[in-house]
């Protein structure tokens, strides 16, 4: 796989030696049990995938490349550039403008942009009215473009079976950036709905069986569907695609439910004039990243620490995961670790920030375990921060050069 330039502080002097040594000894990605960095009084359960993905970095990469290469021209970002806090600053301290904040807000209006300004597209991608703005304003919008690949390839998706006369719904939070964006390109070519999880499938399933009133439609699936959706016509072929972040497994799910309830209705031998296999749309890194998780899950940990931007799809999905297991705290940085007495998480549940006391447990004789992993958005050079923080709780461990030695050691043993 293509290797980025990105700037030397993402990286890690720590967790990119075992993200390295995994990629030695199990080259095809098999094993998904964690990495074990053994501390004596503490030991880490390193996720086998985490951090900066493809898109991501080819992001990044890109960002720099284009501040670095347009020096004296303003430089503006159409809305964050990925889902992490840190990034972000690094690149408004950069002199970057942001022109909408990631939940839509303008900061910036239209009319101040001049066709002489660089426009950075973000990872997530933009859609075709916002692309058109730019062009009226004398902008390339495809100048500065570090939409992801595997985005594009659900775009792409959608494009083809538009023009076979398939209904598109996508799996995906119809507020976020990525969702938006697939929203407008997929309508350009079919009708589109947008489904948030599986108890909304559900939902649309009752509708086509008939179970619910197709009236109904238009009530409840409000703001989630394009212009002109005829739900007595538009939902006799359809094909399933997914906000890339959002949890494989479900996407899957969500495909099955609908390929099953057409199959009830128009019968197994007429299935693929009424439902196209899109599973090849799910993004790998996605995938890899949440079957990581999962391998965690199973350790007999005392705990996880997820971190990455509280904002992010796909980290919100990690924690979803964790805290069906374990306690867990889901923080941007080491900062939010107060003391061994405290620490400030995030709830997803509730949407805020909150603080827990005797957070880190202390098992006596027996080592704590923490389950240590981050979302596809935060640098490597963050969780190692947050390793080194909480290892300064346990005064006692080996030093990292003496854990990262045996590691290493039982890693080609």
């Amino acid at each position: 796989m293509k290797k980025f330039d990105i700037p030397i502080y993402y990286r890690s002097p720590v967790i990119s030696i075992v993200k390295n040594s995994r990629k030695i000894t199990d080259p095809r990605k098999k094993d998904y049990a964690p990495s074990v960095l053994d501390f004596g009084s503490v030991r880490f359960l390193i996720a086998r995938h985490f951090g900066f993905c493809y898109g991501v970095e080819n992001a990044i990469e890109i960002a720099y490349k284009t501040l670095e290469e347009n020096s004296g021209r303003r430089v503006f970002l159409l809305s964050e550039m990925i889902h992490n806090p840190k990034v972000n600053e690094d690149l408004k301290n950069r002199g970057v403008k942001f022109i909408r904040e990631h939940n839509g807000r303008p900061l910036i209006e239209w009319d101040e942009l001049r066709k002489d300004d660089v426009v950075i597209v973000p990872a997530f991608g933009t859609t075709v009215e916002i692309q058109k703005i730019l062009k009226k304003r004398g902008i390339d919008p495809y100048q500065y473009d570090t939409t992801c690949p595997f985005v594009e390839k659900v775009w792409n998706r959608a494009e083809v079976l538009g023009m076979k006369n398939y209904t598109i719904i996508v799996h995906g939070k119809y507020n976020h950036e990525e969702t938006i964006a697939t929203f407008s390109h997929s309508k350009q070519n079919s009708p589109t709905l947008i489904v948030r999880n599986i108890e909304e499938t559900r939902t649309l399933c009752d509708i086509i069986l008939g179970k619910i009133q197709e009236e109904r439609f238009y009530e409840l699936f409000d703001k989630k569907y394009s212009t002109g959706f005829d739900v007595t016509k538009n939902l006799q072929r359809v094909g399933v695609v997914n906000q890339t972040t959002m949890l494989a497994t479900e996407t899957q799910a969500i495909a099955e439910l609908i390929e099953r309830t057409m199959e009830e209705k128009y019968g197994r031998e007429n299935i693929k004039e009424h439902y196209a296999d899109t599973s090849d749309t799910l993004c790998y890194a996605t995938y890899d990243n949440q079957q990581a998780t999962l391998g965690l899950l199973n350790s007999g940990a005392d705990f996880a620490i997820v971190v990455g931007g509280y904002n992010s799809s796909n980290t919100s999905h990690i924690v979803e995961l964790c805290e069906e297991k374990l306690p867990v705290y889901f923080i941007s940085g080491a900062e939010k670790i107060i003391s061994a007495e405290g620490i400030s998480h995030f709830d997803i549940h509730s949407h805020s920030e909150k603080t827990t006391r005797n957070w880190l447990v202390k098992n006596g004789s027996k080592p704590t375990e923490i389950i240590l992993t981050s979302g596809a958005s935060c640098p490597d050079a963050i969780l190692d921060e947050v390793l080194q923080k909480i290892l300064s709780f346990f005064p006692e461990s080996k030093n990292v050069e003496q854990a990262l030695e045996l590691f290493i050691t039982e890693s080609v043993g």
